[in-house]
Formats: C-alpha cells, sequence, structure tokens
C-alpha cells in the first residue's frame, strides 16, 4: 500500500494558491483513477483507490502546513505504511514553473510542511517537488506563496499537474528517472515563444 500527501492548507482563502499545489495534484490522481473521496479521516480529506492493482490513499492534510506530519503520522500508524512508501507532494521556490523533481530524503528547504513530517516521521520518504518560482527577494516569498497563479501561467500549471497524474504509475514502480522523463516530455511544447 501507498500513501499520497498533497500538502496545503485547507479553507476557500488558499484554494489554487502556489503553496496549495499539492493539494491540486492530489485532487487530480484522485479524479484521473475515480478514487473514493472521504472527510475527516486522519485529520485530512482522503480518497482510496488502486492503480495497476496497487492499494492506494491519497491525502490533503487540513491541519495547516505547519502541521502536516500530524495527519501524516495518523494516516501511517492506521495504515501501517512503511516511509518508504509515503509520497509527499509539495511546492518548489527554487524550480521555476513546471518543473519538477524527484528525491528521498533530504533536507526541507524551509518548508514548513516537510518539517514537520520530518520531525514527526523521519526524512525518508520520497518527495515530488513541484515547481512554483521564485518571487527574487525572500522577503516576498509569504505573500508570493499564498497568492492564486496569473492567468497566464494557468495552462502550464494545469497541464503539469494533469502530467503528473497521469504518470503517476510510474512513480509508484519505483521508476524515479523515468517519471521524471515522462513529466518533463511536455515542458517543451508548454514554454512560450521567446520573444525575437
Amino acid at each position: 500500500m501507498f500513501l499520497i500527501v498533497g500538502l496545503g492548507n485547507p479553507g476557500k482563502e488558499y484554494e489554487n494558491t502556489r503553496h496549495n499545489i499539492g493539494f491540486m495534484v492530489a485532487d487530480s490522481i484522485s479524479a484521473h483513477y475515480n478514487f473514493f473521496k472521504s472527510k475527516n479521516k486522519f485529520f485530512s480529506e482522503a480518497a482510496e483507490g488502486s492503480i495497476e492493482g496497487q492499494k492506494i490513499v491519497v491525502i490533503k492534510p487540513q491541519t495547516y502546513m505547519n502541521r502536516s506530519g500530524k495527519a501524516v503520522l495518523e494516516a501511517a500508524n492506521f495504515l501501517k505504511i512503511p516511509l518508504e512508501n509515503i509520497i509527499v507532494i509539495h511546492d518548489d521556490l527554487d524550480l521555476n514553473l513546471g518543473k519538477m523533481r524527484v528525491k528521498t530524503g533530504g533536507g526541507s528547504g524551509g518548508h514548513n510542511g516537510l518539517k514537520d513530517i520530518d520531525a514527526r516521521l523521519g526524512k525518508e520518504y520520497k518527495r515530488v517537488r513541484v515547481g512554483i518560482g521564485h518571487p527574487g527577494d525572500k522577503d516576498m516569498v509569504s505573500s508570493y506563496v499564498l497568492h492564486k497563479f496569473a492567468k497566464e501561467e494557468h495552462p502550464l500549471v494545469e497541464k503539469m499537474i494533469e502530467e503528473i497524474a497521469r504518470n503517476i504509475d510510474v512513480l509508484l514502480s519505483g521508476k524515479n528517472d523515468l517519471f521524471m522523463t515522462k513529466v518533463a516530455s511536455f515542458q517543451v511544447a508548454a514554454q512560450p515563444p521567446k520573444a525575437q
């Protein structure tokens, strides 16, 4: 069994903000595979189903970002899911919009959701880092991550989310590099042409 965690903040005011791209990917995976959804489970909105015969639980913690670990720990303990079968999907300021990387373990990069998960469960889970770009000034970061994507960014964001959901089976099979390659294949076509 695998636990897929999309990170974000609950509430209407945070919907579709950069910090909530983990929620957006989680919703896309659940919709793509027609998962059964349930509210208020593991301090989260949860969805369950199977991909390629593998049982999957997807959660969107409702504890607010800086307490995400509480929900992940609850789900992992109850479902008896080992750390190596946990995939956390989160926004990453250090990657340009439309870029995505996968890694296991490592630092939190200042991400409060990851910090809390690391503190409660340890670090050796898989992270899907979804680029949201950087405002260029560290003093603007707090405001930037809580803003919605600009209208002209929507096509790229939506395509990125769709490709992650469509190819998640490759990641579940442990083929991290192939997963990154498949998701990246749309990016060349999606980039706007450079000005002459």
